[in-house]
């Protein structure tokens, strides 16, 4: 009986000091979870005192950034209309850079002022958010659109004022708000914010503006298309790039394939390679047949057996000169072929002397009569 009495003790006391246990860990945590509520309450509960004056700084950094970078901004259109206005080529790969420059930095003043007008609301409604234990519902836009673009200004301000709405609503609606959850923040000033690059289109446009501002005479080289005007604008390539600029003595060939002039490729388009067309030979000129100078075939005259001279008619009066027979001497042997020969200079032709004007001197001068040549013809036609 003693035994199990003294057993009967030991579960007791070591039930006993469990339950201790596990009381004085129950009360640590509770003690913890106030303390740290205390703590939160003293150094970093949500503090409309510190809030508001917060708010308030931002508006008028806000407003010194935007006028500095609007400075510096009509600096920036002065060199670009400057490397427009170069000669003799402007240096429109450049110019483009510094526009896209410049755009990036006109959102960003666009978007400090609309940052701007939200905090000022906000200052303004300070007590209704001190009030209430939620978020009022047209407020969830700007204190959202604040947290979110913490970390994209250049604004110290706002990193005490979204530790300051983080305390009062919690880490689930800095989630949201760094999400976009339910299309919370404003779309304007996320799209102003972005990192995404602007489009070909309106670098160019901005260009032409410039342009026309500082009376520049100036024509853009590449022609946007459709496709490539919503597209970024392409990786400068050189082209506006002198060669040799330093000397000026390299000769002018580069070993690139230019661009086609008044093309755009946009970005991962293949860029067309240019093929030399190789120059086709002389061409061999081949005269026609009708160019060639023929061969001239010059009858023979023929021998008359009662005079035996080449001249003279050989017919008797009222003979048939259509009959061949009825002439004299016969037929007259065919034709032989002479072949032409030039007259050599200041020289006639052995041909001008016999049936010429000039004619043979032993038929006294008057050449072949028209019976001869007749005859000469008909002999021929057979």
């Amino acid at each position: 009986p003693r035994h199990k009495h003294n057993k009967a003790d030991y579960v007791t006391s070591v039930i006993i000091i469990n339950r201790r246990q596990r009381e004085t860990i129950l009360n640590k945590r509770k003690y913890a979870k106030e303390n740290d509520i205390h703590q939160k309450k003293m150094f970093g509960g949500f503090k409309a005192s510190k809030a508001k004056p917060q708010l308030k700084m931002a508006v008028s950094r806000f407003q010194i950034a935007s006028n500095k970078k609007s400075a510096i901004l009509q600096q920036q259109m002065r060199e670009i209309a400057k490397l427009l206005a170069e000669e003799p080529q402007p240096k429109e790969e450049k110019a483009r850079i510094r526009a896209e420059a410049l755009i990036r930095e006109d959102n960003t003043i666009e978007a400090y002022e609309i940052l701007q007008l939200e905090c000022e609301l906000l200052c303004e409604r300070i007590k209704l958010i001190s009030s209430c234990k939620e978020c009022p519902a047209d407020l969830v836009s700007c204190v959202s659109t604040l947290m979110w673009a913490t970390d994209r200004v250049d604004i110290p301000e706002l990193v005490e004022i979204r530790k300051q709405f983080r305390s009062k609503y919690g880490k689930k609606f800095e989630e949201n708000a760094m999400n976009n959850v339910n299309g919370c923040l404003n779309e304007r000033v996320v799209a102003k914010l972005s990192v995404e690059p602007p489009s070909a289109y309106l670098v160019q446009t901005y260009l032409e503006k410039i342009a026309e501002e500082y009376e520049i005479d100036w024509k853009p080289q590449m022609t946007l298309n459709a496709e490539s005007a919503s597209l970024p604008m392409v990786a400068p390539i050189g082209t506006s790039v002198p060669i040799a600029p330093g000397t000026g003595l390299a000769p002018p060939v580069t070993g690139q394939e230019p661009y086609g002039k008044g093309q755009y490729y946009p970005p991962g388009a293949s860029v067309p390679t240019v093929t030399p067309v190789p120059l086709p030979p002389p061409a061999t000129y081949h005269a026609t047949d009708e160019e060639v100078e023929q061969d001239i075939y010059v009858p023979a005259p023929p021998t008359n057996p009662i005079n035996g001279s080449a001249g003279g008619s050989s017919l008797k009066p009222g003979t048939n000169h259509d009959d061949v027979s009825s002439i004299g001497g016969g037929i007259p042997p065919p034709a032989t072929f002479v072949p032409y020969v030039p007259p050599e200079n200041g020289k006639k032709n052995d041909d001008d002397d016999e049936n010429g004007e000039g004619g043979d001197p032993t038929n006294g001068g008057n050449g072949a009569s028209y019976d001869d040549l007749a005859a000469r013809f008909a002999a021929l036609q057979k």
